[in-house]
């Protein structure tokens, strides 16, 4: 059976040097390469193809996070573990969006980290057991926060939300009705029914209702 090719991407010299010499051990893994910044770890992976790539989040010149968008969007092949501090929630959450499958703290054994490797590369997403709950709160939280925006938006018609899109942007009415090919009355008599069925008194809060529940033009 071939080694899983895993690349490291850690700014740490030390932390990336010593991970890099404990996965050379494993009779499983081959490490194919280690880059100190995400813009390297972009480059290498178009050359190398690493089956498995373990992304630290922050690092120079550019993120693991965009990283890892920018290597999965191109090379879906590959999967990303990344690896992150206690505490960086948001930012994990963040990289789940950009399509990393797996998520260890740094301080994670080795063992660990090879169970993770090996996941990876069958498709099988693990997280360190202490960010368990954190996440599955997180993704309670962004499902309570859909469910209230479809209940609060269920009333607009398709056109009336292009027009909430647009205002939300500070749009002006004639400028609206240019983009969206519609008479400046109409646009009036969509804004005026928004306000209504949003319960708010002008186009103002309209827009700071639509910006709060991530309503924007595309």
């Amino acid at each position: 059976m071939s080694k899983i090719r895993v690349m490291i991407a850690e700014d740490d010299s030390l932390l990336r040097n010593t991970l890099g010499e404990l996965l050379q051990l494993d009779s499983e893994l081959a490490l194919v390469s280690t880059v100190p910044n995400g813009e390297q770890a972009v480059a290498e992976a178009h050359i190398l193809k690493p089956d498995v790539i373990l992304m630290d989040i922050e690092m120079p010149r550019l993120n693991g996070i965009e990283a890892t968008r920018r290597i999965r969007e191109k090379l879906p092949e590959i999967q990303v573990v990344i690896l992150t501090k206690y505490g960086d929630d948001e930012k994990v959450f963040a990289a789940i969006k950009a399509g990393a499958l797996g998520y260890l703290l740094k301080d994670a054994g080795l063992e660990e980290i090879r169970r993770a490797v090996i996941a990876a590369k069958a498709g099988e997403g693990v997280l360190s057991p202490i960010l368990v709950s954190k996440v599955l709160s997180e993704f309670n939280r962004l499902t309570q926060v859909a469910t209230r925006n479809r209940e609060l938006f269920a009333e607009l018609s398709r056109r009336e939300v292009e027009v909430l899109e647009l205002l939300a942007t500070g749009m002006k009415n004639s400028l609206i009705a240019d983009k969206l090919c519609l008479s400046e009355k109409t646009v009036k008599t969509h804004v005026g029914s928004i306000l209504r069925k949003l319960h708010v008194n002008d186009r103002t809060e309209a827009a700071l209702v639509a910006q709060e529940h991530g309503i924007r033009a595309q």
